[in-house]
């Protein structure tokens, strides 16, 4: 049942036919055939039927010798031919009987009837028959006479069996015909769906912003309910973007204002007054960071990475070269992943902001694509990490070394940025002997799971 439910519409509508014509066209041949085999059935009785008559009509009693007559010619040079499957034959039961010369030293089965009586049996050399019989009373005899006409059923046979292939044949090659027709139908009916969904992809990949509503009118109503629903989100993220960075004004100078007030505290109460301004500071950044990047994965374009993150690697190699650390990269010009360009930046910066943080004198970024998305990976030559100090760098604001400056957040922000667009993220030992985080990237739009 699954997977019916998964099947495309131009499968459903072909299936439905096809099971239609299944049932229609067997039951239509079955028709079309027990008509024919009634009909052409009724047209052999009834000439049997005549033959039968000219028979009786030509029974005659010859009294000077006492025996049985037939004056009359049935038209027929069959009868004549020996064994040739066209008989008559006339009987009381007993001694007196008169047959066709075709009948020769055989004899039909007698079965006495008042009234006209048709069956099929098996005649001499094991012939199949349709034979008709009645009873007649001939003056001057006491009894009555039997009198059976009967015609192999060959040929009727045969004719029944050509009409019957050809009506398959016909049934067959109308089915095929309706399918083939239904399934240019379907293509041609399906085509704006098509487009549809091809306008669909584009928006995904961010080729495209809006669908084309030059449609059907059913399906251009659909897609300008796409399109308001596009637009809402659009505005909807711009609008938490916006708001997320007035609010980071908003706190900026009210938390300034209360670490320089905490200045003129007395210990300790000043330490924990700063302690505790920090960890809003943090808090505080971390969030809007995260909401500020939160855009929509699902329609996030395909940007060009070297392209997008030169202005970053210009200015941290500025940076790194002030604290004495070089910084290489190695970013293939044509390698593309799908991301926004202000989190890709987001992700790099903090990236190689922890990685110059900790690195004692070099710091590579490199990057590629594989089966079904991108990768970059940051390495550095710093003291590295342990198993227990990776999975607790993921943590939120969580702090390797409190002699270092910087507040935690850093590979938390990329955690988050990675997850949202369904990447993955992995912390593992360096080649240069520190920490090497490497971030992977699909290339298809994320989909989370039912």
């Amino acid at each position: 049942m699954s997977r019916v439910r998964r099947l495309s519409l131009a499968s459903r509508l072909l299936l439905a036919t096809l099971l239609t014509l299944a049932i229609a066209l067997p039951l239509a041949g079955a028709g079309l055939s027990h008509y024919f085999r009634t009909t052409a059935t009724g047209a052999f009785d009834e000439r049997l039927e005549a033959l039968l008559n000219v028979v009786v009509a030509g029974l005659a009693w010859e009294p000077t010798q006492q025996r049985l007559v037939h004056e009359r010619s049935l038209g027929d040079p069959r009868f004549e031919q020996a064994l040739s499957g066209w008989y008559w034959q006339i009987s009381d039961g007993g001694e007196r009987v008169l047959t066709s010369r075709s009948l020769w030293d055989q004899r039909l089965p007698v079965r006495s009837h008042r009234q006209v009586m048709i069956r099929d049996l098996a005649g001499p050399r094991g012939t199949p028959l349709r034979v008709i019989e009645r009873d007649i009373r001939l003056a001057p005899l006491d009894g009555p006479l039997h009198v059976s006409v009967a015609v192999s059923r060959e040929a009727l046979d045969a004719e029944l069996a050509r009409f019957t292939r050809l009506v398959t044949l016909f049934l067959v090659g109308l089915g095929l015909l309706l399918l083939a027709t239904l399934a240019l139908q379907v293509r041609w009916g399906l085509a704006p769906l098509r487009r549809v969904q091809a306008d669909l992809q584009q928006v995904e990949s961010g080729e495209a912003e809006r669908l084309d509503t030059r449609l059907s009118p059913e399906l251009a109503r659909l897609a300008r309910a796409m399109n308001g629903v596009l637009d809402r989100d659009r505005r909807l993220m711009t609008h938490a973007r916006h708001a997320a960075g007035n609010l980071a004004h908003a706190l900026k100078t009210p938390v300034s204002v209360l670490t320089t007030l905490a200045d003129g505290i007395e210990e300790p109460r000043r330490t924990r007054l700063r302690d505790e301004l920090a960890r809003i500071d943090a808090a505080v950044r971390h969030h809007l960071a995260r909401a500020s990047a939160a855009g929509d994965a699902g329609l996030a374009p395909r940007v060009a990475a070297s392209e997008v993150l030169s202005p970053i690697l210009a200015g941290l190699g500025r940076l790194a070269e002030r604290r004495g650390i070089t910084l290489r990269h190695d970013l293939p010009a044509g390698m593309r992943v799908r991301m926004e360009a202000q989190d890709l930046q987001e992700l790099v910066g903090n990236l190689l902001d922890n990685a110059l943080r900790w690195a004692e004198g070099r710091v590579e970024i490199r990057g590629g694509s594989d089966a079904g998305g991108g990768w970059l990976e940051v390495e550095d030559d710093g003291p590295g990490m342990d198993e227990a100090q990776r999975q607790a760098a993921l943590a939120r604001g969580a702090r390797l070394d409190e002699q270092r400056p910087g507040n935690g957040l850093g590979l938390a922000i990329v955690a988050d940025l990675v997850k949202l667009n369904g990447g993955r993220l992995e912390l593992a030992r360096a080649r240069l002997g520190g920490l090497a985080v490497r971030v992977w990237l699909p290339d298809r739009p994320f989909q989370p799971a039912d």
